[in-house]
Parts: structure tokens; C-alpha cells; sequence
């Protein structure tokens, strides 16, 4: 998947609240603030758990407490017959829209619709089945790594490759609903990197743009963050953002980005102006040609104008080459003529 760093992927997951006008205003909303793409999640209730409403199937505790898994879902989910609509307008206005398949059937409704790359969530990382069904696309895929081990990620990565995918990147994931600072590791994509040798991102479900900001410094290269509309009420909108908030979620990614920098030394010209503020050497005394320089006709003083205290050492007790005034600065010049070798 070729991209400009960083991608930043809206999330609309649940936040349509049901509506596909909601849904169109999201994928609008998510070009109008900066998103490089746009992710829908491919599921029916049945799909994801049984109809039941036995003490297994209820959520003890969280966001989504005492809920049971079929109503969650089928509040959540995006329905079918939308999706079809919802790739034909990324398309119209020019934003990439793609799809978390959550089981085989969907891959299969999803290749009819030309997805384009795939992501596989958190809790869909183990099952090696989904993982092959995608992987013989040949298409990009995404792994999100929340809750998994470093073995489970590398068995599923290994199941990606081992089917046809190419190009595989894996996104740090805290699954947690909302997660906080506290629930993270950010040294945990630096390892990702250094063991998968692929692009590696987040997954972000904080309520702060702050994680965000520091995983690019750690070096990630995609970011997905869930969007929702103004003044929502949906199933994830305590760790979504939306409006301005959206493009400013990106600004500070950005920002980190442009902190970062170049990949070699570098100082900017800007700051090169400050150089005058170093030391230098002056001559404080009328030295003639031939006169020694000591430390009672020259010192190092502030400004920067004269040769640089570095060599303020190797001068004294030489001759100076020529006649010098006093309340001047002594000039690289000098150092020339004498032969000085410069070694900074």
C-alpha cells in the first residue's frame, strides 16, 4: 500500500447511529478534515454471536455494560445493502473506502465491490482462517495487534505471507474502550518494526490527541482513529472525534512529523544565525607582526565575529603574521596563515 506518511485512516465503525444519511455525512466530514481513507466494519449480528440471552452473552462491565453481544451488534453494525452506496460516494468525492471483514462470507461480498485493502481488528487476529481468506486476495492488509502476544502476531503474519500477502502492515492497538495514557506502551511499535521489518501504525481509541503525536515520533506511519458527527450519541462516540477536531487530530501527527525532521544531521539556517552568540577570539591588545600571541593580548569573548575558542589554545605562543588592532576580532585569516589545521 503506497502512501504518503502519515495515513490516517477515519474510523466510522458505529457512529452512522443507524442512518446511511449519517453515514454519507461521515465519509464527507472525513474527506473535509483530512483523512486519507475511510473504514467500514463487515458483519451481521450472526455473523459475530448467537441470539441468546444467556449470562454468557452479556457484557459484564465497560462501555457496552449489561449489554448482550446480538444487540450490540446489530446496533452497531453497517448494513450490507449500504456498502455498496457508501464505495460508490468515497469514490465520487475522492477518498479511499475500505472494510473490516469479520468473516469469510464478508470478504467474499467485499471482493464484489472491489474493496481495495483490507483491515483484520484485534479480536479477528487469531482466527487463521479469515487471515488466509484475505491473504489470497492479494491485496494490502492491515493487522491490528490489540490484546495479542508477540507470538500470536507472528503466527498471523506469518499466515499473511505464507497466502499471498505482500504487503502487510500491523497497527499497536490498546483495546480498551476508551484506552487511557495509561494503557499504553509506545515502545511497543518501535519493537514491531525492528521485528516485522514492515509499516506499523496505531490504533487509536484514546481520547487525546497526545498518543497520536508521540507514536510518530516512535515511528509510526498510520493511524486510525474513530470519527463521528457533532454532538453524537452512538455507540463509540466517547473516544471518537469530530469536525475541526479531526483536522487537528492530523495537525498534530503532522507536527510530530515535521519535529522528526530529516534523516541526517541538520541544523536549520535559522538557528545558524545564533551562532554570533558563541565565543570567539579578540585581540584586547595592538599585537605587531612577530609578537607572540598570549593570554594578555588575546581572550575569548562573546560576540561570535573572530576565529572560534577551539584554536584559542594552539595560538598561544605563536607569532601572529601580521599587525593586529586592539577591540578586534582575530579572523580566520590568521589561522590560515599560520597554517593552523582546522579541525572542526
Amino acid at each position: 500500500m503506497k502512501f504518503k506518511k502519515p495515513f490516517f485512516i477515519a474510523e466510522i465503525s458505529a457512529n452512522h447511529e443507524g442512518s446511511i444519511n449519517k453515514a454519507y455525512s461521515l465519509i464527507r466530514s472525513a474527506k473535509k478534515y483530512g483523512a486519507d481513507a475511510v473504514k467500514l466494519q463487515t458483519f451481521t449480528p450472526a455473523s459475530m454471536t448467537l441470539n441468546s440471552k444467556k449470562n454468557f452473552f452479556k457484557i459484564k462491565s465497560g462501555l457496552w455494560k449489561n449489554k448482550y453481544l446480538w444487540d450490540l451488534y446489530d446496533d452497531a453494525k453497517t448494513p450490507l445493502e449500504w456498502h455498496k452506496k457508501l464505495f460508490k460516494l468515497g469514490k465520487k468525492i475522492g477518498i479511499k473506502v475500505f472494510s473490516t471483514p469479520f468473516d469469510e462470507a464478508a470478504v467474499d461480498f467485499l471482493e464484489k465491490l472491489n474493496c481495495p485493502f483490507y483491515k483484520i481488528s484485534s479480536f479477528e487476529m487469531t482466527d487463521l482462517g479469515l487471515i488466509k481468506k484475505i491473504s489470497q486476495t492479494g491485496k494490502p492488509v492491515i493487522i491490528s495487534t490489540g490484546t495479542s502476544s508477540l507470538n500470536e502476531i507472528e503466527r498471523s503474519f506469518k499466515i499473511a505471507k505464507k497466502f499471498g500477502s505482500k504487503d502487510i502492515s500491523l497497527l499497536y492497538c490498546v483495546s480498551n474502550y476508551p484506552a487511557k495514557i495509561s494503557d499504553f506502551n509506545l515502545n511497543n511499535i518501535k519493537i514491531l518494526k525492528e521485528k516485522f521489518k514492515c509499516k506499523v501504525g496505531l490504533s487509536d481509541h484514546s481520547k487525546t490527541h497526545s498518543v497520536a503525536a508521540a507514536a510518530a515520533l516512535v515511528g509510526a506511519e498510520i493511524f486510525e482513529k474513530h470519527i463521528c458527527l457533532k454532538n453524537s450519541n452512538s455507540l463509540d462516540s466517547s473516544f471518537s472525534i469530530s469536525g475541526n477536531d479531526i483536522l487537528n487530530y492530523k495537525k498534530a501527527i503532522k507536527q510530530s512529523y515535521a519535529l522528526l525532521g530529516k534523516d541526517v544531521f541538520f541544523r536549520n539556517s535559522e538557528e545558524k544565525k545564533s551562532l554570533k552568540f558563541r565565543k570567539s577570539i579578540w585581540v584586547i591588545k595592538k599585537i605587531n607582526k612577530g609578537e607572540k600571541f598570549t593570554d594578555k593580548n588575546i581572550r575569548k569573548l562573546r560576540p561570535g565575529n573572530g576565529a572560534s575558542v577551539a584554536y584559542y589554545d594552539t595560538l598561544i605562543g605563536k607569532n601572529s603574521p601580521v599587525n593586529l588592532i586592539n577591540n578586534s576580532p582575530l579572523k580566520n585569516l590568521i589561522l590560515n596563515k599560520l597554517k593552523i589545521k582546522k579541525n572542526i
